[in-house]
């Protein structure tokens, strides 16, 4: 299997971009805690109905935009069966879990992923796919398409742009006709209209260093430009910001526009996107099964109260807990705000 690698790529080689105050902006959990619904409170889990999974920093491909520091020839780190299998056994005795987030590097090279979904939806769990595309394509996962297709696998698919110009400078040359050959096996499958049981979005991150547009008015330039051009069909658009972390940092520092970003994320903080961040209802556990309180916080090992999958009993112990935050936390409540699931509020 040929890599996807895009030349221009940081390389992740350098230590991660710590979360420091180098930015002369106010501190994070200090702007939480002047702003939160009980103030002086921080946040808290109101809630947990979604796990989030990342089964290892093994990828096909080299995003500029990572922040997993992915990639198909420096990380081998992959979740172990044991692992996998604890995981499955916590997630099926939580009460008021709904779905499973499985994400990567890309989840589909894990030897646990068919076994892990298939659990999953057996146990009555949505189980969400964070699908690359391009591994549709890649000799030795011919299976993937038809798998999704069968478990009835949310694929939430990486797409930051519906030109090929665009796409390829963020994420390597050729990705993006791979990219339509991967969505047009997802659409020969069923996966096309909203409400469908086999749900496809796409996500759109942006390919410089800004705030996302209007979800919903890019969300219809997408399906217009995709449906001319390519006879694509999708279910929704989900505007994600780029978090500056990791090779992300690394990339904008290179171009000395890491200091210009954060004061951007710090001067647009939405105090209403608080309430709806995505950590206030679910976790996220590495492939080694750290318990981290999301995937942004996992990939710099945020972690004050460090647990494993080993330490606890059941998932629901971290329903009431205060959350770890740090200044890229300012990523996820800047203008309309930004989750794993696009754009907290409307514009």
């Amino acid at each position: 299997m040929l890599p996807i690698i895009d030349p221009n790529s940081p390389d992740d080689s350098e230590n991660p971009v710590e979360a420091t105050n180098a930015w002369e902006i106010t501190p994070f959990g200090e702007r939480v805690g002047e702003n939160a619904e009980r103030p002086m409170s921080g946040l808290t889990r109101n809630a947990l109905t979604q796990l989030q999974v990342n089964l290892g920093k093994l990828c096909n491909q080299a995003c500029t935009h990572c922040h997993v520091d992915a990639g198909p020839t420096k990380r081998r780190e992959n979740m172990s069966a044991a692992v996998a299998d604890r995981i499955i056994e916590l997630a099926s005795q939580s009460p008021t879990l709904q779905s499973v987030d499985l994400t990567g590097g890309a989840p589909e090279m894990n030897p646990n992923f068919r076994r892990m979904v298939t659990a999953f939806r057996s146990a009555g769990l949505e189980v969400i796919d964070r699908c690359n595309l391009t591994i549709l394509t890649q000799p030795g996962f011919e299976w993937v398409a038809d798998f999704l297709a069968e478990q009835e696998v949310h694929v939430i698919a990486s797409l930051p742009c519906y030109l090929e110009d665009n796409v390829d400078a963020q994420r390597g040359n050729g990705v993006f006709q791979q990219s339509i050959d991967g969505l047009r096996m997802l659409n020969a499958r069923q996966y096309r209209e909203p409400g469908s049981p086999r749900s496809l979005d796409l996500v759109f991150n942006p390919t410089s260093p800004s705030l996302p547009p209007d979800q919903a008015s890019l969300e219809a330039d997408y399906r217009r430009e995709l449906k001319t051009r390519f006879d694509i069909e999708f279910g929704h658009l989900l505007t994600i910001t780029n978090i500056p972390i990791r090779r992300y940092a690394q990339f904008l520092r290179r171009k000395g526009q890491l200091d210009e970003y954060m004061r951007l994320l710090h001067d647009h903080f939405n105090t209403a996107a608080v309430s709806q961040v995505m950590c206030r209802h679910l976790v996220s556990i590495s492939w080694d099964g750290k318990i981290y309180d999301c995937d942004f916080n996992q990939m710099i090992d945020l972690a004050k109260d460090s647990q494993t999958v080993w330490s606890i009993d059941s998932l629901d112990t971290y329903i009431g807990r205060r959350i770890d935050v740090d200044n890229h936390c300012y990523g996820c409540t800047a203008g309309t705000g930004s989750s794993c699931g696009g754009a907290l509020l409307s514009s």
